[in-house]
């Protein structure tokens, strides 16, 4: 039956389901994994004890964990409660649907709903079922570790931070405990293990009380096993490690020592942006993500992350940036925004502040089109989309002040674009050629009839948001290929804003306007005059398109409002009323304090903006200047400090375990330390025993002066033969180091007072105090005679440290085997009662 296998591997499945936190809001999931692992582990007992073939081990653990969420779900419909009947199949089948609806509306963490919770208990339970069938029954323990490895890539794949180091190290060592316990029953096999004795490593002194981890005898299987354990763990921890040390794997390196400093040329990368868009539209906190403060007199512009300027046939993407030293944020002027020669503009201020709890933001969320930006870090600018970035810091925690241009166009300007160059024809209306000829059809007809670009674009703009029939909805999947696009446009017409931009970007694009898909946020709620706040409900997705004499400008095909993206607004130039012959009416001119493009003149700031404590454009140059062209000195500080720290380490327990040393000598002894055996009692008839610092003893003095200089010899290089006597060890050392009478003479008290402490009855004429002088001056006599690297090493790097450190880990690891043997034995030795 093999009961100990069949326990070690439910327990590998629990601890890699561990893995799973990160999805869910609540603890219980893991209450019904392990339910789910029981029921498993319970058919495959039963079909081992019946000797059935390995295909009944996967169907009994099947059918075991069919009748376990029965049970859990819905055994009001089951017979007997568990046994499955055609009703209860039914509405697992439901529950199981309404759980994968619930998946993909919530972004996780998702709360814990019974679909969700059924899907969970379903999953863990069928990997316990893998893993029993090949681990146990079919004893291939190590393919046994994928399906294990499976359960990370869920939360890996959903959440951008991915799983913590220490979920991933209790994982592994759930599999380790599976992997031993497989070798240890393939090793029994072979017969009963032949014991033998392991010798001491060294001589214990003479007198001196024996050390706790000398006094029994050990198994050679142990040390064995021992080193079994160290490589593990060391696999462990350079599986850990190594990911979050490299640059290539983890983008910040460990100590954020890595990337982005260079001046060569480096492609910059970043996930989806579109895949952590309906996350953020569905969290169920609805957190905030960023604060700011702004001049403009009307409503702020939207807050844009990305410009998406490449459609593949199934999703859209921007172009890979080439990123140099060249394109960091100095505080000067960005370069101008394309194509922005004709309309008027004016300057606002925003000053923006994003919430620490912000991670992985490695774009910043600025209005169009962004003229200055003041940030500490090594930010950058790509020139053609104005898209400002960073290849190693994140936007989280930090605050920031951005100059931007906002254009104004009149209806009259758009309408009377002239031709768009041919370097944004080339590029801004290509489409693949594998667009069905439905959508073809589909853009022509709806802006049949206009005269201009802008026509077209109102009237794209219009049949998404009022008269295609279109709806709002969150619940619809995101669009992963261009059938998605399709059937969104032509079938099902619901979805959220990520289709409506891009839907109207396509179409705009085969109507041969030039057009992207804009990423980031919409302006948010004013929660007091001049200050918004954005939320991550107000994450956004909208159209750009291209008119020259303006450049780029931004359309709202997504419902607004209660019954759509609730904070976006289409803007004024994008709302004519469309006459007969297709040309837009004009309307009024812009306010007086706008200006024209080339007028540099902006509004004074408010009140409020001049009172900020941020360096303001203005002294951007300073401070980057200050910061050494992006360079931040903090991280690396910091890894230096940790540096420093842990080569303090060994010095520092050097010195504990001298001061250690000494101090036992007057520690107060418990009432159950009675005198040494063959040593007469040092405390006077009737003294207390308990709580008063006792005498010192001559011996252990004698003992603690000669471990201390025996250490001393060590760290400093000098040969220590634990054979030879005290006396044999002082003569040879005095002739080593050529000692002075004052150093000779003090060699000698030490030996004298061990050897006496070793093979006499009397004590030592030395008092304490002198013997701990007597090792000081030793010591100095030591260091005298070595070279200065020695003597570093020495204080430094103590070998005798290094040496405590071993023996200190083989006898806690050699406890840890005995516990686990005995343990281990405990089911034998109740058999045999």
């Amino acid at each position: 039956m093999r009961i100990r296998m069949t326990v070690m591997a439910g327990l590998a499945t629990l601890a890699g389901s561990i893995g799973l936190y990160p999805l869910f809001e609540e603890h219980g999931w893991f209450a019904a994994g392990l339910g789910a692992v029981l029921a498993v582990a319970a058919g495959g007992l039963l079909a081992r004890r019946l000797r059935l073939p390995a295909a009944f081990n996967a169907l009994f653990g099947l059918l075991a964990l069919l009748a376990y969420l029965n049970l859990t779900y819905v055994a009001d419909a089951a017979w007997l409660g568990f046994i499955p009947s055609p009703e209860s199949i039914n509405r697992l089948a439901s529950l199981n649907e309404a759980g994968w609806q619930a998946a993909n509306r919530y972004a996780a963490p998702v709360p814990l709903l019974p679909g969700i919770s059924l899907m969970a208990a379903a999953g863990i339970g069928l990997v316990a079922v893998l893993v029993d069938l090949l681990a146990v029954r079919l004893r291939r323990t190590a393919p046994a570790g994928l399906p294990l490895l499976a359960m990370y890539s869920v939360p890996a794949a959903v959440r951008e931070d991915g799983v913590s180091w220490l979920a991933f190290g209790v994982g592994a060592l759930g599999f380790l405990g599976l992997l031993m316990a497989d070798a240890r029953e393939q090793v029994g096999g072979w017969g009963r293990t032949v014991t033998t004795h392991r010798r001491q490593r060294e001589v214990p002194l003479a007198g001196a009380d024996p050390r706790p981890e000398e006094a029994a005898a050990r198994l050679d299987a142990g040390a064995l096993a021992a080193s079994g354990r160290r490589i593990a763990a060391v696999a462990v921890a350079v599986a850990v490690l190594v990911p979050a040390a490299v640059p290539g794997l983890q983008p910040r390196g460990m100590f954020d020592l890595g990337g982005g400093s260079g001046d060569g040329t480096q492609t910059v990368t970043t996930p989806d942006p579109l895949v952590s868009l309906k996350r953020e539209l569905t969290r169920l906190d609805d957190s905030v993500v960023l604060t700011y403060r702004t001049d403009d007199r009307r409503a702020p512009d939207y807050l844009r992350l990305y410009a998406l300027d490449r459609f593949d046939g199934d999703r859209w993407t921007y172009s890979p940036l080439q990123s140099s030293s060249r394109d960091r944020l100095t505080g000067d002027e960005l370069p101008p925004p394309p194509g922005l020669t004709v309309a008027s503009s004016r300057r606002v201020t925003t000053r923006v502040e994003v919430r620490p709890e912000v991670k992985n933001m490695t774009f910043l969320p600025v209005p169009y089109a962004p003229s200055k930006v003041s940030i500490k870090g090594d930010w950058r600018v790509h020139g053609p989309s104005l898209m400002v970035y960073s290849l190693r810091d994140s936007a989280g925690g930090r605050s920031y002040t951005v100059e931007s241009r906002r254009a104004e166009p009149t209806t009259a300007q758009l309408a009377g674009a002239g031709n768009y160059p041919a370097e944004v024809v080339a590029h801004y209306t290509a489409v693949p050629r594998n667009i069905p000829r439905q959508i073809r059809d589909l853009a022509q007809n709806v802006t049949a009839g206009s005269a201009t670009a802008l026509a077209q674009a109102v009237k794209l703009q219009r049949w998404f948001n009022q008269s295609g029939g279109f709806s709002y909805d969150l619940s619809a999947p995101a669009p992963q290929q261009g059938s998605d696009l399709v059937d969104f446009l032509l079938h099902s017409k619901r979805g959220y804003c990520e289709q409506f931009a891009a839907s109207m970007a396509l179409l705009a694009r085969i109507i041969g306007i030039p057009s992207r898909v804009a990423m980031g946020y919409t302006p948010g709620s004013e929660v007091r005059p001049g200050q918004w706040v954005v939320r991550s409900r107000d994450a956004h997705a909208w159209p750009e398109l291209y008119f020259q004499g303006t450049g780029w400008v931004r359309f709202e095909p997504t419902p607004a409002g209660a019954a759509g993206q609730g904070t976006a607004d289409a803007p004024s130039y994008s709302l004519p009323q469309i006459t007969g012959g297709g040309g837009p009416e004009s309307r009024s001119e812009p306010a007086p304090e706008a200006s024209a493009p080339a007028e540099d003149d902006s509004a004074e700031p408010s009140a409020a903006a001049r009172n900020r404590s941020d360096t303001g454009p203005e002294g951007a140059a300073a401070a980057q200047e200050g910061e050494e062209d992006g360079f931040s000195a903090a991280p690396w500080l910091a890894g230096g400090l940790l540096v420093l720290l842990l080569m303090a380490v060994p010095m520092a327990l050097r010195v504990l375990t001298r001061r250690r040393r000494w101090a036992a000598l007057t520690a107060p002894r418990g009432p159950e330390d009675g005198p040494r055996p063959g040593r007469p009692s040092q405390r006077p008839p009737g003294a207390a025993s308990g709580g008063r610092p006792r005498t010192p003893d001559p011996a252990d003095a004698a003992h603690a002066a000669w471990r201390e200089m025996r250490a001393d010899a060590l760290d400093h290089g000098l040969e220590w033969r634990s054979s030879d006597s005290p006396r044999a060890t002082a003569r040879r050392l005095g002739e080593l180091l050529e000692l002075d009478p004052e150093g000779a003479g003090a060699l000698g008290r030490i030996a004298r007072a061990e050897e006496l402490a070793r093979y006499s009855l009397s004590r030592s004429p030395e008092p304490p105090d002198r013997l701990r002088a007597d090792v000081r001056t030793v010591r100095e006599a030591f260091a005298a005679s070595v070279g200065r690297r020695a003597r570093l090493r020495a204080r430094l790097l103590p070998p005798s440290t290094m040496e405590q450190t071993r023996e200190t880990l083989q006898a806690a690891t050699d406890r840890v085997l005995e516990l686990a043997t005995r343990v281990n034995e405990l089911p034998s030795r109740l058999r045999r009662r």
